[in-house]
């Protein structure tokens, strides 16, 4: 799918009329098309599936440490900052924070190839607990590893500048997959490393 910029541009002039403004006075001549640019590179992620998104980013490593066939070490990686958009009232979701875990099957990923994956995931029309379940499924894809946890912590602007407008107030999601599901002992590791 491909974002369509003209007919950004053409709603976006129709926004700005109808809020009552002039789409021709000077400082909104320009207005439309430079928030179509803004649209396509805050909204690309909506441009590839979750599969599209594991093969772009499908290098793994699987000689660099030796895995055994019931490795339970955690790779674990936390504070990477997104933004997204909410798909109920399209405000911005900030000061976003993802942690993601896996337990490695033969298979491990480049530590920038997880940041990549949150930010582009993020980059779409969302929920949050719907970013949880894409990065995981998408994790799951690539490193062939049944057990996958997220944990995102973010403000919503449709909390904190509208409707009930609560600055401050934070949402935490956690999604759990395999093991991390199933076993309290890995559960509580988990939360241990995410609130160290």
């Amino acid at each position: 799918m491909s974002i369509d910029l003209k007919a950004i541009e053409q709603h976006i002039r129709g926004i700005l009329i109808a809020i009552g403004d002039n789409p021709d006075r000077e400082g909104l001549k320009d207005t439309p098309k430079r928030a179509a640019k803004m649209f396509e590179e805050v909204f690309k992620g909506m441009c590839y599936t979750n599969d599209e998104i594991a093969q772009m980013h499908d290098t793994t490593f699987e000689e660099d440490i030796y895995i055994q066939d019931n490795f339970n070490d955690i790779v674990f990686m936390k504070d990477i900052e997104i933004f997204s958009h909410c798909e109920h009232h399209l405000a911005l979701m900030y000061n976003m924070k993802v942690a993601i875990a896996y337990i490695p099957n033969k298979k491990i990923i480049g530590l920038s190839k997880m940041a990549r994956i949150a930010d582009l995931v993020g980059r779409r029309l969302q929920l949050q607990e719907r970013i949880g379940s894409d990065i995981a499924e998408i994790l799951q894809k690539i490193t062939e590893s049944e057990d996958v946890a997220v944990i995102i912590q973010g403000e919503h602007g449709c909390m904190t500048t509208r409707g009930i407008e609560k600055p401050g107030s934070k949402t935490i999601t956690i999604t759990t997959r395999g093991r991390f599901n199933s076993d309290p002992v890995l559960n509580n590791k988990l939360m241990i490393l995410y609130t160290k």
